[in-house]
């Protein structure tokens, strides 16, 4: 299948909401609030619009990538700008045909070129690795409660980007979904059923 690698037009807008829904419904936890995220993103200073990229197919939106500007704060309290992606989404008719991989490799080019130093992401290891994220201990870069684990990487965009650069990680507040608001979101949407399953998170 050919398709058509470009940046998200406010015409996707509806058509993005829509296949981040379907890429994420179920999969974390029953349901999903990614497609409110990726509503509300647009709207927050930390949004970088020159990274929010989509596939596109016979005039249908295949999958969409998302990028924001996040912080490592220092113990001094001094924060260093970095980037985090996220949603990044494909229509799960859609997935592991590659698309994914290429809305990620061509914004990672995008972000070294506009001068951006490294990129934490919270995502699947398995996945990710190939881009070459790697566990954010190695940059001695904890979450914002101090913690460490595998889903919680970072990629250097260029050699020693984060040399002297320690701290805890910090998102955007977009990132924090108020569970009021997402029951009203997803009033805009078809009805979906909910569901447990074993893979999602505990």
């Amino acid at each position: 299948m050919n398709w058509n690698l470009r940046l998200e037009i406010e015409r996707d807008h509806e058509a993005v909401e829509n296949l981040t829904r379907e890429a994420f419904w179920d999969v974390y936890k029953p349901g999903c609030d990614e497609h409110l995220l990726a509503h509300k993103l647009r709207k927050a200073k930390a949004f970088v619009p020159a990274l929010d990229y989509v596939v596109e197919h016979d005039r249908r939106i295949l999958g969409n990538i998302m990028y924001s500007r996040a912080k490592v704060v220092d113990a001094q309290g001094t924060g260093h700008e970095v980037l985090t992606f996220g949603p990044l989404s494909v229509l799960p008719a859609h997935q592991k045909e590659g698309i994914g991989s290429a809305l990620v490799r061509h914004t990672l080019k995008l972000a070294e070129a506009m001068g951006f130093k490294a990129i934490l992401i919270f995502g699947n290891p398995a996945y990710y690795h190939r881009f070459g994220f790697e566990n954010a201990e190695k940059y001695r870069i904890t979450t914002s409660d101090g913690s460490n684990f595998e889903p919680f990487m970072a990629l250097e965009l260029y050699e020693n980007a984060l040399q002297g650069i320690t701290g805890k990680f910090y998102e955007d507040p977009v990132f924090h979904v108020d569970p009021k608001e997402l029951e009203a979101f997803e009033k805009r949407f078809p009805y979906k059923e909910k569901h447990i399953t074993d893979t999602q998170l505990k």
